[in-house]
């Protein structure tokens, strides 16, 4: 999909929040082993949380991640795996699935957020289940998402994806993604018609019970570095397996959120060049210019 303006960053400003409490002398990183540089003291569970905070305060917790934070601490009773001849269609009205996960990034291509949620809530109203979605018109289900824009683009990758994925797996569900890492997972993905780039690049696998024992995206990555939490040689995949090692488990899910959140919409923490001036920039008030500047790298 060819984007016709900027997409723009997941409710960025004016929601700030309290720092959250920090976790007990019982919570800890993970053991040293497997960490590519065991001598690189950085980062500190101290910088951890007040990086973590700072990024909190700023944004308020990503409106896109909220639900999967809630689903980490009031987890929904396990799904069972479907047997042959079972009615697997996914209904809108359950807890939020890999496949609405999916569907929802489709949906966020270059539109804001509030529109896409608009969009995806008229599609659940339209259609109940996945199958329904696959067996209605084009103009259906463009007609229920017109209001997150390119609809006739959005409604055929959607068509096209479900009904690759009816064919690969014999059913409507993308649950057994979950047990794949996050490079299986962007694979398995690039096979289906409509799934692009683009779309795996927005997807939020790193949310589906998962922090960052996965790969790094290249916005952590990047102000990864920027901040000095791993050496300036590191490369993604080292980045991924330092950081796992340094960062307390209780602060894993929120950091890779809002850093990956943060990461879209500041220029001077990724070092990227814009060619014109983002509506909502933040690289005029960036909440770790701080720590960059006092960053080894710098």
């Amino acid at each position: 999909m060819r984007q016709s303006r900027k997409r723009k960053p997941a409710e960025l400003h004016n929601h700030p929040a309290a720092p959250i409490k920090s976790p007990t002398k019982s919570s800890t990183t993970t053991t040293t082993a497997g960490d590519p540089y065991p001598l690189y003291h950085r980062p500190t569970p101290e910088e951890c949380r007040t990086v973590r905070d700072a990024l909190l305060a700023f944004h308020g917790f990503p409106q896109q991640f909220a639900k999967y934070r809630e689903q980490r601490l009031n987890p929904p009773p396990a799904k069972p795996e479907p047997s042959d001849g079972e009615d697997v269609s996914e209904p809108f009205d359950q807890t939020e699935s890999v496949l609405d996960g999916l569907v929802s990034t489709i949906l966020s291509q270059n539109t804001t957020d509030v529109n896409s949620r608009k969009a995806f809530a008229s599609l659940k109203s339209s259609f109940p289940t996945w199958e329904d979605v696959l067996a209605a018109e084009s103009k259906g289900i463009e007609n229920a998402i017109r209001c997150g824009g390119l609809a006739p683009t959005k409604a055929s990758c959607i068509k096209n994806m479900l009904s690759c994925l009816l064919d690969k797996r014999g059913n409507l569900c993308l649950e057994y993604l979950r047990d794949l890492s996050v490079d299986e997972i962007k694979a398995e993905l690039s096979h289906f018609k409509g799934i692009g780039p683009k779309t795996l690049d927005d997807f939020p696998v790193d949310t589906h019970d998962r922090s960052f024992d996965t790969d790094a995206s290249i916005q952590v990555f990047q102000i990864a570095k920027s901040i000095g939490w791993v050496p300036a040689v590191a490369d993604t995949k080292k980045t991924y397996l330092h950081l796992n090692q340094r960062i307390p488990n209780e602060l894993k899910f929120d950091l890779n959120c809002l850093i990956f959140t943060h990461g879209k919409a500041c220029q001077k923490c990724t070092k990227k060049e814009s060619k014109q001036p983002k509506k909502e920039s933040v690289d005029n008030s960036c909440p770790l210019l701080d720590f960059c500047k006092n960053s080894n790298l710098k």
